[in-house]
């Protein structure tokens, strides 16, 4: 390396041919470390970009992967609360019927499946509640539960209001409307004492067709189905549709032909129920009574003289309990009494409308008490047929 010192002015010619070597040849005269070091720096850089985008990188998977288990934990979670069975857990739970009145709040309908323990997660049946809108629409009915029902399914059900029906039974051994309003409204929501004062109301009995005293008969003792919620109106509109039904053109025919409407022929099935249980003895008691009917003759149903009585315990009517004054003794007033003495059975009805076709105008109950009867075409006959049945009773002491 020259020592000459680029740019030195004591020579004009040595100056000029320094000067111009100086100009062409600077750039490889420039030291090796710095090169080096130029190198050294730039090398530096990319290294330093490339580990900040490798951090960002393990960060960006650090979050997706905090995210991923983030969801995926939710996710069960929500699966858990939502398929797990959490209604009737415990061990040997039989199926529960869930009765929700009309009003029933939602908060009060949590706090009673929380406290009775119904629901084994009370925080998962909230939280469906509000998914699926049920809070705001609670529905009042009789749902049945059934062990292992998972929370979603309860909710839905619960929301579609879908609740099981009840059986609502009465037989014709009911005399009068409390009576009848007591069976009906012993499996539904509706307040018996309420419902007896809808039943006397005579404005009800003019709505259905029917007179005050007539009312009951309306009502065919049978079986049916009905929701828990029906009000005191839907159940006597049920039960009017099953009488109408009952009614059939040809029924009505029958009715005619033994010259009675559909009301009186519901009197005399009431007294045909109360005179034999059996039904295969119906038609034949009503055809003794349709006999006297025919003849004008009085129908002296003993039945009668105990519903005048509002005596049910008598056993034996005397003749004493004869001279009771009153529009039900048929011993004194020719026809029949003024409204029904009991529900009439359908098989009562049907006894009236086929009568067995006979000559009989009198029957006393067997000597055996079986319940069945004897039947006579003459007074002598009956009377004796009545001894008989009377040394029957004497000789087991029932007065």
């Amino acid at each position: 390396m020259l020592n000459i010192a680029c740019g030195d002015t004591s020579n004009d010619i040595i100056y000029y041919s320094l000067h111009n070597f100086c100009q062409k040849n600077i750039a490889v005269r420039v030291p090796t470390s710095d090169i080096q070091h130029k190198f050294k720096m730039a090398t530096s850089k990319k290294e330093n970009s490339q580990g900040k985008i490798s951090t960002k990188y393990k960060i960006f998977l650090g979050l997706f992967a905090g995210l991923s288990v983030f969801v995926i934990a939710t996710s069960y979670y929500i699966y858990q609360m939502a398929y797990t069975p959490s209604v009737l857990t415990q061990k040997g739970a039989k199926e529960q019927v869930l009765y929700i009145p009309k009003g029933m709040s939602y908060d009060v309908l949590a706090k009673k499946l929380r406290t009775d323990g119904t629901i084994q997660h009370p925080v998962a049946f909230g939280v469906f509640s509000k998914w699926l809108n049920y809070v705001d629409n609670v529905k009042a009915g009789r749902y049945i539960l059934t062990p292992k029902m998972n929370t979603i399914d309860f909710v839905r059900l619960l929301r579609s209001g879908n609740q099981a029906p009840v059986n609502v039974v009465f037989n014709q051994n009911l005399r009068f409307l409390p009576d009848l309003a007591g069976k009906i409204t012993r499996n539904l929501e509706i307040d018996s004492t309420q419902f007896i004062t809808y039943l006397q109301d005579e404005n009800t009995a003019k709505e259905f067709g029917f007179d005050k005293d007539n009312f009951i008969s309306m009502f065919l003792p049978n079986t049916y189905e009905m929701y828990w919620t029906a009000s005191k109106e839907e159940v006597v509109e049920r039960l009017k549709k099953e009488y109408d039904k009952f009614w059939t053109a040809e029924r009505k025919e029958l009715a005619k032909a033994q010259n009675l409407s559909q009301k009186e022929v519901a009197i005399l099935a009431s007294i045909v129920d109360a005179e034999t249980r059996f039904a295969d003895e119906k038609p034949r008691v009503a055809g003794v009574y349709l006999n006297r009917l025919k003849k004008n003759m009085l129908l002296q149903a003993d039945p009668t003289l105990v519903f005048a009585h509002n005596d049910f315990t008598i056993k034996r009517v005397l003749n004493r309990h004869k001279e009771i004054e009153s529009p039900f003794n048929t011993y004194k007033y020719v026809g029949l009494p003024p409204s029904p003495i009991r529900l009439p059975s359908i098989a009562g009805l049907n006894a009236v409308l086929k009568p067995e076709n006979h000559e009989y105008i009198f029957f006393c109950a067997k000597e055996d008490l079986s319940g069945y009867h004897a039947f006579a075409k003459t007074n002598a006959e009956h009377e004796a047929n009545a001894r008989r049945y009377h040394r029957a009773l004497n000789a087991r002491g029932i007065k």
